[in-house]
This record gives structure tokens, sequence and C-alpha cells, in this order.
């Protein structure tokens, strides 16, 4: 029987000198590979600098990130960059939000930048006095919210309940200022961090300031919201909420017009006489004390003022039609101020 023959020492010595031509080769390759991959990783994308604003929802995969930065133009190389990812190991830990990135990152921060979290702020400014459906408007612009989220979060009564806010809505406790909001952010969180700064700026002293007035936090919030409304001059105040005290000391119905026109779904600017017989349980042309809740969201001056009221004997006050208020102490001079600055001025 024939055995198989044995290879000879010179194929052996011919098949190792292949062997290691493709080693060699196979280095040569990934030397090469790498510094492509490393100049690829620090080079910015191009030279034009072009920015860009990304949104990475929740829940996004590693690979959906990818085509959502290409479109941005954001990815020279998709292979490249998840080549990239994948030897940093970040392929799982990138954060989803909305980013600012430009054209003249490179990949290699662009990737730090998005596993880092690194999310650009919607900066919002919430002016004083606006109401719930003024907010949620604001909100819903900047693209943050949905009104009917912002309106069914800032009702539920649970959702109230945990906030500790004793009142049918948010309203009155949605606290006035600058923000710096996420897209991404629930309602629930961004109707929290509001109610967190009236938190801050709405001291226990105040409130403890109100037991002695005989209000609880909600009424007392609910007349600053009046006052806010009334006027937007802080010299002026104090006296607005004398006469709201005055008059409800008196048992006399507080007559504020914007109580007339506010409702949760419709808010207009302009008082007609007719929205003065609107039947609600806002309307203080209808009702006796304060509205059933808060009309707006008041800045602390109007709190300030809903608790230290000036200490006059004022019942009547009446636009002047340049912001301020003609105030009065009876009705005969209320009359006279009506005629001067109101009825004469229509009949201009």
């Amino acid at each position: 029987m024939a055995s198989d023959p044995k290879p000879s020492m010179k194929a052996i010595l011919s098949l190792n000198q292949r062997a290691k031509k493709w080693i060699a080769l196979g280095i040569v390759l990934l030397l090469v590979s790498g510094l492509f991959l490393i100049g690829y990783a620090k080079r910015p994308i191009d030279d034009r600098a072009v920015v860009a604003t990304v949104y990475i929802p929740k829940g996004t995969g590693f690979f959906e990130i990818v085509n959502i930065l290409d479109q941005a133009g954001m990815v020279k190389n998709k292979r490249f960059f998840i080549i990239l990812a994948l030897l940093k190991g970040v392929s799982s830990s990138i954060k989803y939000g909305e980013y600012e990135l430009a054209t003249s990152m490179s990949p290699w921060e662009i990737i730090d930048k998005l596993v880092k979290g690194d999310i650009k702020p919607r900066r919002v400014t919430i002016p004083e006095d606006y109401t719930l459906k003024q907010i949620a408007d604001q909100l819903v612009a900047e693209n943050l919210v949905s009104e009917e989220s912002f309106i069914s979060v800032t009702t539920d009564p649970v959702f109230l309940a945990s906030l500790k806010i004793d009142a049918g809505s948010a309203e009155g406790y949605l606290y006035p200022d600058t923000y710096d909001f996420y897209r991404g952010m629930t309602t629930q969180e961004i109707v929290k961090s509001m109610v967190k700064q009236f938190r801050k700026k709405v001291t226990p002293e105040m409130i403890e300031r109100a037991k002695k007035l005989g209000m609880t936090t909600t009424e007392f919030v609910t007349l600053a919201s009046l006052i806010g409304k009334e006027t937007g001059h802080k010299e002026e105040k104090e006296k607005v909420s004398a006469v709201f005290h005055n008059r409800l000391k008196k048992g006399m119905r507080l007559q504020s017009d914007p109580t007339a026109i506010y409702s949760l779904t419709e808010y207009r600017n302009i008082v007609r006489r007719k929205h003065l017989d609107n039947d609600t349980p806002y309307n203080t042309y209808k009702i006796r004390g304060l509205p059933s809740g808060p009309i707006a969201n008041p800045g602390i001056d109007s709190l300030q003022a809903a608790l230290y009221p000036a200490s006059v004997n004022y019942l009547y006050f009446v636009s002047k039609d340049d912001g301020t208020h003609k105030f009065s102490s009876n009705l005969a001079a209320h009359a006279k101020a009506v005629l001067k600055y109101q009825i004469k001025r229509k009949k201009e």
C-alpha cells in the first residue's frame, strides 16, 4: 500500500513565505485603515461650518440615529462612523434629545456630544399674567408640548394632588419666568419645573400671611391673578389690592373685567359690555367673593400686593387708557372719573 508523499522542505518554506506575505499585507492594510479611521475621526466633516439642529427621539436605535445624522448632513462616511462608534463602545450610550451640531465638528466630537447628552436647551420666557391657554400656545410654538397634553396634564386631579395644588387646574401656579426646557421633556416635567419655581418664590411666610388674612393658598393666588390682570404698573398693584380687599370686607362684588372674559378654552383681551353678563364661576360681576380659581399666573409683585394691600379706603378704579388708573373712595367720585376717562373718550 503506497503512503502519502511528504511535502518537501522547499514546499514548506514556500508556504511559510506566502503566509508571512499575507500577514504582512494584512498588517499593512490594518495600519492604513487605522490611519484612515483616525484621520476620519479627527477631521471636520467639511469646511462649510453648516449648523443643524438634530432631534433624536427617545427609544431610537443606533443605526436609525446614524440615519438621522446622515440626513442632517452630519455624517460623511456612514460605515466609518458606525465603526468608530463601535470601537469607542458607545453605540448604546447615545442620549436622546435635541442637539445643535455643525459640520465644523469632527465625528469624534459629534459622538462625544451625543454620549454626554449635551442637548440644546430651548429658552422660553413666560410673561407675567399669562393664562394656561397662552402658556400652552407658547410651548406649542416651541414644539415642546401639544396643547391637548398640556391642558390635560394641568387639569388632571391626580397630578395636581401630587404637586399639592388644591385647585381645579394649575392656573396661578405656573410661575412666570425664563426657563431652559428641552425637546423630549414630558409635559409633566415642564409643568413640575414651573410649579417648583412657584414654590421657591412663594415662601412659607407668605402662605402664613395669607392664612392670617383668612385666605387659602389658592384664594391668595386667585386674588394676585386679578391684581396682575388689572394693572401692569408695580406702583398701582397695592392700591388695586386695597380696592379688592375693601370690597370683600364690605360684601361688594369685585366687578373685575378680566374675570368676565376668562375661560380655560377661550380667552379674549378686549372686554365688551356683553361679556359682563357671562354666567361663569369666574365672573365677579355675577358672583360675590373671589372667582373659583386664578385667572392667570401672577408674578411676585402681584403676589406680594395681594398680601400687603395699601392702607387706603378706595373702592373703585377706572382705566385712564394709558395703562394707569384713577382710584376713588365713593361712587360719586368714581362716576366723575368714568365720565372723564371713559365716556368722553368714547365720544371722541
